[in-house]
């Protein structure tokens, strides 16, 4: 049910005028000085009728995760494309040797 039936009913009634005009729907507004956009939100919501009722929000479900705990800082070194990912808690001193050998046999 409308808000204002008596408003729908005289919004009604403009546009069954405005349609005998035969008339543009500019044209017909600035002579019976009515706005052209609520003529045409008028005109939606009275063409319109079921578009316009029983609109209901639909909801989705969304569940986030929360990974900032697990999520570890590494380093990525990458030498004549072979890879190396360096975790926390690494030792330093094989990490050395390791890209020792690699700069050596590259």
């Amino acid at each position: 049910m409308p808000k204002n039936p008596e408003l729908r009913k005289v919004w009604e009634q403009r546009i069954a005028d405005y349609r005998k005009s035969g008339q543009t729907q500019v044209n017909w507004c600035k002579e019976n000085q009515w706005s052209i956009h609520q003529f045409k939100y008028w005109l939606r919501k009275i063409e319109n009728p079921i578009k316009n009722q029983g609109k209901s929000t639909k909801w989705a479900s969304v569940t986030l995760e929360d990974h900032s705990q697990t999520v570890e800082n590494s380093l990525r070194i990458e030498i004549s494309g072979i890879s190396i990912e360096v975790k926390p808690g690494f030792d330093p001193a094989f990490l050395s040797e390791v890209v020792r050998t690699l700069k050596s046999t590259c």
